[in-house]
This record gives structure tokens, C-alpha cells and sequence, in this order.
């Protein structure tokens, strides 16, 4: 019995009905070109940052890349689609670094976040790296002293420096007034550090201290990673990240 259901369709196709195999072969095409121009940008940015990010080479740029891009995918946070927020950088800083002074994470957070704009992009992420693991001296203490000057006014007054060192230090059960031995800390600090006598410790001041001892550095916390910490970020970065 003729059944119109089953009869063949006498009218012609409309525009949109294109062969399977067809829109199959259109989309591999389509996430062909878009890997190929993912790749572009990608080589690109290895580009530009192999040369602002002196201290790593390409091959290196491109593994911090990925590990951001990684890092990135697996934080919920409101600014996943162009890097990290505050609390997302804490947490690496914390888990690659061993860091634990909040006060500090955030100093550093700010420091890395060259346009204020409460988010670490990748470009961000890979020039803060290249001070913060390979800087020389002059970088370093440059980058500590801004971690340091926590209203950003160009000098490290006396009340930063016992906010620091008040957050920093363990807390020691005693009778004496700990706040005491804090005040006597930050005398110590400005009799060694503060060259002009001025009550404060301008840039030339802390860089002039560091030169003639490395180990004040850090002498109002702890803002850089540790030899060992540094040494296992860059070896699982750039030795088992060329492996994906």
C-alpha cells in the first residue's frame, strides 16, 4: 500500500540542508583555524614576553603559559576569563611558594598587578615570575621595597614597618607587651637602614642597606620564595610541563 510518509520528497532541498559529511568537514575546518589562530596568539605572546620577561627563555614563557592557562581553568573566580583574582594568586603563592602571611600575599598580589585592576593577567604573571624567581639584586630589592611601602608613598614609614613585622612575627607568650619589642625592632631597623635620619626609609635608603647586607632584603617579611620552593616550581614547570 502506498504510504505518503515514506514517499521520496519531490521538493528541493532548502539552503541549510547540507550533506552531513559536509557540515562535518566545515566544523573540523572551523576548530582547525581556530587552534591554528589559538596557536598564532599563543606564539605571539611567547614572542613579546621572551623579550619583556628577560630572565626566561621561550621555551620557558610558554610553560609558565600553560600553567597559567591551567591555573586559571580550575579557579571559579569572577575574573577567570583573563587571570587571577586576589584570592586565586594567594592560594598559588601559598601551594608553590609556602607563603602564609596574608599581609605579604597581598603586598605581593599588588605588586605583580602592574595596572591595578585587581587581576593578574598572564603578561603580569609571567614579568612578576621573572623578578620574583630569577631578579638580580637591583630588581629584587626594587620589588621588596614596593612590597614594603604599603601606602605606596615612595618610603617605608615607621608605622609600615611595625604593621609588618607585628603581622610577621610569631606571636611569643609573655608579660611583656609584645608591641614593645616591636617598637625596639623598627629603632634597630631605621638606626642600621635610615642613612638621611629622617625617621623613614626612602628607596635609596633600603637599596644602600641591601647592598651593604643582602639579608636585610627581607627584613620586614618574607616576599620572595626560598631557594628550595623556587628550585621545585621551576623544575616541575618547565621540565614536566614540556611534557603535555
Amino acid at each position: 500500500m502506498y504510504d505518503p510518509l515514506e514517499a521520496p520528497s519531490t521538493e528541493p532541498a532548502g539552503p541549510t540542508a547540507a550533506p552531513p559529511a559536509l557540515v562535518a568537514r566545515a566544523a573540523a575546518a572551523g576548530s582547525g583555524e581556530a587552534a591554528a589562530m589559538s596557536r598564532k596568539r599563543l606564539q605571539q605572546l611567547v614572542d613579546s614576553l621572551g623579550r619583556s620577561a628577560k630572565h626566561f627563555n621561550k621555551n620557558e614563557v610558554e610553560c609558565l603559559i600553560k600553567v597559567f592557562d591551567a591555573l586559571v581553568a580550575k579557579s571559579s573566580n569572577r575574573f577567570a576569563a583573563v587571570g587571577f583574582d586576589r584570592n586565586s594568586f594567594r592560594d598559588t603563592l601559598h601551594s608553590a611558594f609556602g607563603m602564609t602571611d596574608d599581609m605579604i600575599m597581598d603586598r605581593v598580589f599588588r605588586t605583580f598587578d602592574r595596572d591595578n585592576d585587581s587581576c593578574i593577567s598572564v603578561v603580569e604573571w609571567v614579568e612578576g615570575l621573572s623578578v620574583f624567581l630569577r631578579g638580580t639584586l637591583e630588581e629584587k630589592i626594587k620589588y621588596c621595597f614596593e612590597v614594603y611601602d604599603l601606602n605606596g608613598d615612595g618610603y617605608i614609614s615607621k608605622e609600615e614597618m611595625f604593621q609588618m613585622l607585628k603581622n610577621s612575627l610569631l606571636k611569643q607568650p609573655s608579660e611583656e607587651d609584645p608591641d614593645e619589642g616591636i617598637k625596639d625592632l623598627v629603632d634597630i631597623a631605621l638606626k642600621k637602614m635610615d642613612y638621611d635620619h629622617d625617621g623613614k626609609l626612602s628607596f635609596m635608603d633600603f637599596e644602600k642597606a641591601v647592598r651593604d647586607e643582602n639579608l636585610l632584603l627581607e627584613a620586614f617579611g618574607p616576599c620572595l620564595p626560598d631557594i628550595k620552593s623556587s628550585m621545585a616550581f621551576e623544575q616541575k614547570t618547565f621540565q614536566e610541563t614540556r611534557k603535555l
